[in-house]
Order: structure tokens, then sequence, then C-alpha cells
């Protein structure tokens, strides 16, 4: 059994030389290859790989032409991946390789997806550890009940699944949503996550939400739903409130003219208006993005890549083969 092992890698240079050593240890009675993807790495990233790609053909490498997002990274790895079972990992050292034997012994047993779960999230702050329960929990209701909380990325596909997953070309990617919407038969193996080996996590707070807010509306039509609920509230009790003046206006002598109540209900209701024409707006967009069919990534050039299993949709060139003289392949985007 052939295992291919996915590492996407943007500014990783620190921890990579860690990570090859670590990896090969762990599987040295497995048959594998590793496939870094780059994607658009300002440091020495590149070299890196490309230097270990070199002298082990065993390793291969992708180099993006410039930063496409973690998902797209994934995305390559799994097109490119030609083993009878396919893991995920990060290239920080958070998801130990040495739980790969265990993985693939439960993928022998007929699963189909392996998901190593945090039992505790090392390193992390407490705002980090406690969104990110939240948000786990909020997405396992949107797909279908289906997406084991507190697994990210760090898995093990069969080959059947890896192919399932390569039919989705949806731009906006969340993986995580995607194998559970498939609905494989999946194993779930608890494991104590560790702090970074080295160097600082590359998803700031921004990135966070940006990651959160794709992976919502990529399964769900939740926020519309939220802004009619809130439209709806809101409305009422503009009417209740408009209930009270003619009260006081016809029944009472206490109504003092004044601005302050019409200036409330006005940004109250201008800003609900606003907020959902922007979710809304952030649906055509992204429904936008996928009519003109642009390819989810574009490989700039390649190292040990210089067989491919057919053309790969919605993906661009490999311009350049680094280890030999191959011609450069072109996929369909």
């Amino acid at each position: 059994m052939l295992l291919s092992v996915i590492i996407p890698v943007f500014n990783e240079a620190d921890t990579l030389t860690m990570t090859i050593a670590r990896v090969r240890e762990a599987l040295r009675r497995v048959t594998w290859e590793i496939i870094f993807v780059n994607d658009g790495s300002t440091d020495n990233s590149l070299e890196i790989i490309r230097r270990a790609a070199l002298l082990d053909p065993r390793i291969r490498a992708i180099n993006f032409s410039r930063n496409f997002g973690h998902q797209a990274a994934i995305t390559a790895g799994l097109d490119f991946a030609e083993g009878d079972a396919v893991a995920v990992m990060d290239a920080d050292l958070q998801d130990p390789p040495e739980l790969l034997p265990q993985m693939l012994e439960l993928l022998k047993q007929g699963y189909d997806v392996v998901s190593p779960r945090r039992m505790s999230r090392r390193g992390e702050t407490l705002f980090k550890k406690w969104t990110a329960a939240f948000f786990y929990r909020v997405m396992a209701r949107i797909v279908n009940g289906n997406l084991s909380v507190d697994v990210g990325d760090f898995r093990l596909f069969s080959r059947r699944a890896v192919l399932a997953i390569r039919g989705f070309r949806e731009r906006h990617r969340f993986m995580r949503g995607l194998v559970a919407w498939l609905g494989l038969k999946e194993a779930v193996l608890p494991f104590e996550r560790q702090p970074r080996a080295a160097g600082e996590t590359k998803y700031s707070t921004w990135k966070m939400l940006r990651f959160a807010w794709t992976a919502i509306s990529s399964f769900s039509a939740l926020p519309l739903r939220l802004s009619i609920a809130a439209g709806v509230i809101l409305s009422c009790s503009g009417f209740l409130y408009l209930f009270r003046v003619l009260y006081l206006a016809l029944f009472t002598y206490t109504l003092v003219p004044g601005w302050a109540s019409i200036v409330v209900l006005q940004c109250i209701f201008s800003g609900m208006i606003l907020l959902a024409l922007g979710a809304i707006g952030d649906y055509v967009a992204r429904t936008y993005e996928q009519s003109k069919g642009r390819p989810l990534y574009v490989v700039g050039s390649a190292v040990n890549c210089d067989t491919v299993r057919g053309e790969i949709p919605s993906a661009s060139l490999v311009l350049v083969t680094e280890n030999n003289h191959v011609p450069a392949i072109r996929f369909s985007a």
C-alpha cells in the first residue's frame, strides 16, 4: 500500500527539516510519498522543499505561482496524490506524523476516513479555544450533523474517498465540510495536539474570521435566514413602538416632540437593511466568482511530478518540471 502524505506549506522554513525527518521516521515500515504544496511562501521554504525532492524521488514538490490559500493547497495535493491512502497534515508538527501508522490500521479495518480529534489544544489562547469550540458546534449543525467536532484538516482518506473529493471543484472551499457532506464511513481517533515546533501561526484573527464565513456560507443560507429573522423582530418592535406613540399622542399629554427616538429607530433599521444587503451581496459575489470558471490554483513549477493521471479540472499549468526535461504539462481550466 502506497501512502501519500500531503503537506501544505506557507512560510514554514523553520520546521520543514524537522517535519521531513519525523515523517520518514514514523513511516519506516510503510511505502510512502510526500507531496509538499508550496502556497506562495516568501521565505526559503521552496528551496528546502526543492532540495529535499531532488535528493529523494519519494518527495514531490508543487509550487504555486502565488498564494492561493490553504484549502486550495490541500486540493492540489489530492489532485496529484497517487497513493492507495492519502493523509493531509500541516507542516508545523502540531499534527504528529507518529499517528499515521495507527491511522492506517484503522483504514484497513474498512473506514474511508480517519479523523484525529484534538483532545487538547496546547499553545493556543483561551480566545482561540473558545471560538474554535463555538465554530465547530455551529458547523456540526449546519453540515447535516455529520461534521466531527474538534477535527481539523489532519485526516487520512481511502482511495475512493479521494476520488469522491476530487469531484468537488467549487471555488470557495471548506474541506472539512466537504468530507462530512460525503457521509463516508469515518473513524475518530483522539490525540493530544502539541504546540508548534517553531515559528508562528499563519492564521491571524482576520483569516480565521474569513475562514469561518467561507465555511458557513458554503454550506448554508443561515446568514440570510438570520437577517430575515432579525428583520422580522425589528419590524415587530417598530410597530409596537408605533402603537405606543399613537396612544401617547391620542390619550395623554406627556408626548414630547423630539428626534431621539426617530434617530434610534432609523439607525437600527438602516443597519439591519445594510446587513441583509451585504449578506445577499456576498452570496451573489460568490456565485459570480464560481461562474467565471477560473482555476482553483496555478502551478508554477514542480519537482518529481512529471507523470500525470490525466487532465485535472479547474487547474492551470505546470510551467516547469525541475527534475528532468519533461515538456510543460497543460491541465484543463
